[in-house]
């Protein structure tokens, strides 16, 4: 009887190579995440790009104005946060790198208001009279003109990408400010008065030029400010507008 026994034993199992099928879906998947990548950046950058092409020009130039230089009030910094390492651009503190001082105004028993701007489908949307938080609503810089007043009055409100746009939405209200031109309406109803501005110029500025919040007495104005380019916080859009008679 023999002392040891020997089997054969199993051949070991190789792998099988990736045949043609399998590597033709590997390349299909990665093409798809590739295309899928560059849509995303294209709808994000295409809209940047057309609007330096289309709009940009046409706001260059600051438009110089006399201003009132008489200043008594200090209504806060409005650099407060600007200088963080993440500053909260749905916070107007954040929005300048400078501070002002303005005439100061008494504090108006209206808290708030309504802005419409038909050719925007903007309808009666929230005004909240020196409030901070963009999120919320459209903000009124304390400080300034009451609609209907003699001097400036100074709305802002948050922009992104214009694709994003919804005239409710107050993270996106303004994202279509720079199509509008001069002779559009803008809608004011404060304290049960309907007050009707007509827009007369529109530049850009940069984020030191605070120039844009002073007060001018020879006639009622309104001032919208949002950020420029849409979706971006390089410069700030202007949007000048007066009284209509």
């Amino acid at each position: 009887m023999p002392l040891y026994v020997y089997e054969k034993g199993q051949p070991k199992k190789v792998p099988k190579k990736s045949g043609p099928k399998n590597q033709k879906r590997k390349k299909f998947v990665s093409l798809l995440f590739s295309i899928g990548g560059l849509v995303l950046v294209g709808n994000a950058v295409i809209p940047m790009i057309g609007y330096q092409f289309r709009y940009s020009n046409r706001f260059r130039g600051k438009m110089l104005s006399p201003v009132v230089q008489h200043r008594s009030r200090t209504l806060g910094s409005i650099a407060a946060s600007a200088h963080e390492d993440n500053p909260d651009y749905t916070m107007i503190s954040s929005w300048f790198d400078e501070t002002i001082e303005l005439d100061y105004q008494e504090t108006p028993q209206v808290t708030d208001y309504r802005l419409s701007i038909p050719k925007l489908n903007i309808d009666d949307a929230w005004v909240q009279i020196g409030g901070e938080d963009l999120k919320k609503k459209l903000i009124h810089y304390q400080g300034t003109a009451m609609p209907g007043q003699l001097g400036n009055t100074v709305v802002f409100g948050h922009s992104v990408l214009p694709q994003f746009y919804n005239p409710k939405n107050y993270l996106t209200i303004f994202s279509t400010l720079h199509t509008l031109k001069s002779g559009d309406k803008i809608i004011l109803n404060y304290d049960g008065i309907k007050y009707e501005y007509l827009i007369e110029k529109m530049f850009e500025v940069s984020p030191s030029d605070v120039s844009v919040l002073e007060q001018r007495y020879d006639g009622r104005y309104m001032t919208l400010i949002t950020c420029s380019p849409p979706g971006t916080y390089l410069r700030r859009l202007i949007v000048k507008a007066r009284l209509a008679q």
